[in-house]
């Protein structure tokens, strides 16, 4: 049974898909934060646009 337990304990198989699942969220949350940001001075461009061309 502590062999067993051992075995489990050190074996890495699962370790490399948290290491991509939480690089995976990393580049989301900067990315959306991106398209956020960029998405709001977009919108602010664009509707200054037509006011200022009348």
């Amino acid at each position: 049974m502590i062999r067993k337990f051992r075995q489990l304990w050190w074996q890495e198989d699962g370790q490399d898909i948290a290491e991509y699942a939480v690089m995976l969220a990393v580049i989301l949350v900067i990315v959306v934060g991106t398209v956020r940001l960029i998405g709001s001075n977009a919108n602010n461009v664009f509707s200054s646009v037509p006011s200022s061309l009348q």
